[in-house]
């Protein structure tokens, strides 16, 4: 057993890249294990440079001289961030405080509706039955509503951390953009300059990621706001928060769109019941959603990235119970990271054979 473990470990770990690729994860694993909150508006700043970069490198291949393109970029970037806080949350906020009004009358309408199942299929539900739902259900919303109220209660000292956050993460935003070529020659300081293995891996993974990333954020955008249009066009409560969801759900393959629609349906139901409105609602957001896995997706994302479906539900659910909302975001470009470890990590062939023979 012993001569099989120090054999497996010639294979895979006597490689000096390969040492210096675990020493990077295990580092870069613990700095986000212990210090993950603290560093949060860094990881923010980084994850949108990232994202702003790449509207930096277009117009640097027009001929646009770099710091004119960062300025440029930059300033569309703050001028995107003063609509969202300015023009965005308000409608939000007023649709959300609007929504929590209105529960206690959905509520309502909604036992009124259990109650009558049992005069319509005395077969299928008995009375006892819907009384049970019921009471679970208050039970539920009760508790709910105590968590938003110690949420609300907690987060005030989270507001103020925000307030700091808008003004330090568009600091560091920018610096970022404008030291890039400073700040990595400083961080391959501390590296060995012989890290093949790493460039290799980070090369693929900047495509892998960029690609990602970007055409998930357009993706968020484009499917949001097409969402938005339909449901103002079919005069549906709560447009701006429900696009919102909508637009946020495509962050979780599979699921979001499935999840996401039990709150469309909920809302449109009690606007409109079982009338043509609510039918042309299901209809359009059945296409919204067609149009998005099979035209939009394959479109935003040029370079697919070669995941079973298994492994990417697995991937949200072990990055999201680690890292939460982050963890969701990078799911798929942290599998297709370990995807490209497996197929990189060098190996010495002569132990492989011989363990070979000796198996």
């Amino acid at each position: 057993m012993l001569e099989f473990i120090s054999r497996w470990y010639r294979r895979y770990f006597t490689d000096p890249q390969a040492s210096l690729l675990v020493v990077l994860l295990v580092v870069g694993v613990v700095i986000l294990a212990t210090m993950g909150k603290m560093l949060a508006p860094l990881l923010a700043a980084l994850v949108i440079a990232y994202l702003l970069e790449g509207a930096i490198y277009k117009l640097q291949k027009k001929k646009m001289p770099r710091i004119w393109a960062v300025n440029l970029v930059y300033l569309l970037f703050v001028a995107f961030m003063m609509f969202i806080l300015l023009v965005l949350l308000p409608i939000l906020s007023r649709q959300v405080s609007q929504f929590f009004k209105e529960v206690p009358d959905m509520i309502s309408n909604g036992q009124a509706l259990l109650l009558r199942l049992p005069e319509q299929y005395p077969e299928l539900v008995s009375v006892e039955y819907v009384e049970e739902l019921i009471f679970t259900i208050q039970g539920g919303l009760s508790d709910l509503g105590q968590s938003v109220l110690s949420v609300s209660v907690a987060s005030i000292p989270a507001i103020i951390s925000i307030l700091v956050y808008l003004v330090l993460v568009p600091l560091m935003i920018f610096f970022f953009l404008k030291d890039k070529a400073m700040i990595l020659g400083w961080m391959g300081r501390f590296l060995p300059k012989e890290r093949q293995l790493v460039n290799e891996i980070w090369t693929e993974m900047d495509g892998q990621i960029g690609n990602y990333v970007r055409g998930k954020s357009n993706e968020i955008l484009i499917v949001g706001s097409v969402s938005y249009i339909v449901f103002v066009i079919l005069g549906l409560n709560y447009a701006s928060l429900l696009a919102m969801i909508v637009g946020l759900s495509v962050l979780i393959p599979y699921i979001g769109a499935a999840v996401v629609t039990l709150p469309i349906a909920f809302v449109g139901y009690f606007q409109w019941g079982l009338e043509p409105d609510f039918i042309w609602l299901m209809v359009c957001y059945g296409v919204i959603q067609f149009l998005d896995g099979n035209v939009l997706v394959p479109i935003l994302f040029s370079e697919a990235v070669n995941l079973h479906p298994v492994a990417i539900i697995v991937a949200i659910l072990v990055f999201g119970g680690l890292w939460g909302f982050w963890g969701v975001f990078f799911a798929i470009p942290l599998a297709t990271l370990v995807k490209a470890l497996i197929n990189v990590w060098p190996v010495h062939e002569t132990d492989d054979v011989t363990l070979r023979g000796k198996v």
